[in-house]
């Protein structure tokens, strides 16, 4: 199967529901000058080009949580290769016409991740009769590091991938009129992002936010002293020529030494708040032409007023990083006072208003409250900021193990449930996964996820 993109011709693959295409490139390879620097446009190719296979990722490691196999919603890691800034393309039929579109930005803490990942399989989708788009970007000290006037790369990126969809999408049989753009975590705080930047006008005419928002962003007072540690490290100068010459494996390096105990600056800002709560050193910046403003208050402001609105988070998001290794059953009082004070100034106080002390054990109100303050809170406020329709879920269903637990959305959201067992556990409910797909769809074909409750509990 055959279709003609701006730059060339790709060979795609049938599938049970319409026919796939991966590796497809938005953008050229990110390496000698264009390393360090705003994605510039793929270069042509003759003949065509084959897109059966997945294609590279972005440099990353392949980090695990203690106790909990992720690889079917991260993947297994890197696949090394220069052209990576690519889309994978799941349609019903390239030959139709005016069909809803639906562009995915993985999560990852800004660190890892990838689009190809078994979760987002896009037959759910394609068999609900809409197009969808996975998108590889920059990651880590490559997209997200302010290096004088490269900035945001990452961001950059999606903004490049989605002018590909404007251009392109209609040869796959999608309508370009009728982009939905949607992320998860990290791609979450992308999407929010977006819809408060002045660059991303036309570009989409709806988003869904899953567990991520607009606040989840930082100043740059704190990425300097985030991008002055990196350069110290790796002993060069702190600009994009002395970074373009290191190899990717000595800024992995770095990474990794960002993430050891004590290895990452004091990123808390002005009022003394981690944005992070130190998930990532990474963040978007605020100050540049993709963020002139912070996005929260260009939403305010009426960015994206134009643009429907989901979002919402799931009942339990942090219990993934505290539940698998046993530490909520073992924390403290005084040890869940502590770890929130590395990011809040008043963390005694904050889990007190939770309840600890009265009766709760440590870890529940630790995970009652960081879900808040990490997720909940921000996305909250995104829909009361947002100008335009809205709507806001709370994904409730609960893992044998996780709970409701960060991502667990996911394969709900795709439908993909036999590829995510490692994750969600035997027995699943296939109907809820139809039903939140099912929403999904709805809402990129009509702007309405057909939902009577506000919020509404999904499982």
């Amino acid at each position: 199967m055959i279709v003609r993109t701006h730059a060339g011709q790709v060979r795609g693959e049938a599938t049970t529901t319409g026919a796939r295409f991966r590796g497809i490139p938005y953008a050229a390879a990110p390496e000698g000058e264009l390393r360090f620097a705003a994605p510039a446009p793929a270069p042509s190719w003759d003949g065509v080009r084959d897109a059966r296979a997945a294609g590279p990722t972005a440099p990353q490691r392949h980090r695990e949580i203690p106790g909990l196999d992720l690889s079917a919603v991260v993947g297994d890691g890197w696949r090394p290769g220069p052209e990576y800034l690519t889309v994978d393309v799941w349609t019903p039929d390239p030959g139709a016409g005016s069909l809803p579109v639906l562009v995915f930005l993985h999560g990852g803490a800004f660190l890892g991740g990838t689009g190809s990942a078994p979760v987002y399989d896009g037959t759910a989708f394609t068999r609900a009769g809409a197009v969808l788009v996975t998108v590889q970007y920059r990651l880590g000290v490559e997209g997200f590091l302010p290096l004088g006037e490269a900035t945001n790369l990452g961001l950059r990126d999606h903004l490049a991938a989605l002018r590909w969809v404007g251009e392109n999408i209609a040869a796959f049989g999608g309508d370009p009129g009728n982009v939905t753009l949607f992320g998860e975590s990290a791609g979450a705080i992308s999407v929010a992002c977006l819809l408060g930047s002045p660059l991303s006008q036309g570009l989409f005419r709806r988003v869904i936010v899953q567990s991520g928002h607009a606040n989840l962003v930082r100043g740059r007072a704190e990425l300097d002293r985030l991008t002055t540690a990196v350069a110290t490290g790796l002993g060069v100068e702190p600009t994009a020529e002395a970074f373009r010459g290191l190899p990717t494996e000595r800024l992995l390096e770095a990474q990794d030494a960002l993430l050891r105990p004590g290895g990452t600056p004091d990123l808390r800002d002005a009022d003394g708040h981690d944005r992070s709560f130190g998930l990532s050193p990474f963040l978007p910046l605020v100050g540049d032409d993709v963020l002139p403003v912070h996005p929260g208050e260009a939403i305010r402001g009426g960015a994206g007023g134009d643009v429907d609105l989901i979002a919402g988070t799931c009942r339990e998001e942090m219990r993934l990083y505290f539940g698998p290794a046993g530490l909520l059953d073992v924390l403290t009082e005084e040890q869940a006072v502590a770890m929130l004070s590395a990011s809040h100034p008043d963390a005694a106080g904050v889990l007190a208003g939770y309840g600890l002390g009265d009766g709760r054990t440590a870890g529940e109100v630790f995970v009652e409250a960081m879900t808040d303050l990490v997720f909940g809170d921000g996305v909250r406020e995104l829909v009361a900021a947002h100008r335009g329709r809205s709507f806001r879920y709370e994904f409730a269903w609960q893992a044998p193990k996780l709970g409701a637990c960060h991502g667990m959305e996911l394969p709900f959201v795709f439908d993909s449930l036999a590829a995510s067992t490692s994750f969600t556990g035997e027995g699943a409910p296939a109907e809820l996964a139809r039903e939140v797909n099912g929403a999904w769809a709805r809402f990129a074909a009509t702007g309405d996820p057909g939902w009577c409750a506000e919020p509404a509990v999904l499982g």
